[in-house]
């Protein structure tokens, strides 16, 4: 299953990179003629690559809803868990800074593409309205499970992009995205196997979710 998601996010990668190539064509924006005079009321913005752009529109509102999530851990999950999420929350917030200002060099809209889509990784508004009415083991579990998805398919679509990519800043961003992943799904493994250093008591993962 967890190869099937991934292999489904990444496919929509190809596709939103498709689309985007496309975009320019389809909303029916033609060159001026010949005859008429040019545009002098603005410079046009750098062309962002469409796998740059894809990726960079996808990674953000992924953060945005786990930031969210990781969120409501302060005051909802086991105690044994809130330092973790602390931390992580934190991370998440530090990248989601770093990701909205390449978004602005891009020239890209500051708009989700991906509302309402329920898509591998994504933390999604029927998850957060789970996750708030969920109570002890429930929210947990819940969080586990949620965060430990949004990290192995962001780790998995930013890989893409480190080789897809052609943008300079875009896919230095991706490599440091990737190796971020990483040490977070260590230390969320860490955490399940009750070796984190700075959890005073082990905590089990839900054994349907292991890491």
């Amino acid at each position: 299953m967890p190869a099937r998601r991934t292999a489904a996010l990444l496919l929509l990668l190809t596709a939103l990179t498709s689309c985007a190539r496309g975009g320019a064509t389809e909303r029916g924006h033609p060159p001026p003629s010949p005859s008429a005079p040019p545009r002098t009321t603005a410079a046009p913005s750098p062309v962002a690559d469409p796998t740059d752009a894809a990726w960079l529109q996808l990674m953000i509102p992924m953060d945005e809803q786990a930031v969210t999530l990781l969120g409501l851990a302060a005051e909802k999950a086991d105690p044994r868990l809130r330092v973790w999420a602390a931390r992580l929350r934190t991370a998440q917030t530090t990248e989601l800074a770093e990701l909205r200002k390449l978004r602005d060099r891009m020239g890209l809209p500051d708009t989700d593409l991906h509302k309402g889509h329920d898509m591998p990784g994504m933390v999604t508004a029927a998850d957060l309205e789970d996750a708030r009415t969920a109570e002890g083991s429930a929210f947990d579990r819940l969080l586990v499970a949620q965060i430990r998805d949004h990290l192995r398919q962001s780790e998995q679509v930013s890989r893409s992009e480190t080789t897809a990519g052609t943008r300079a800043d875009a896919t230095a961003r991706a490599r440091a995205l990737v190796t971020a992943r990483g040490e977070q799904l260590a230390d969320l493994a860490a955490l399940c196997a009750g070796k984190a250093a700075d959890v005073p008591e082990p905590f089990a993962c839900p054994s349907d979710h292991p890491v």
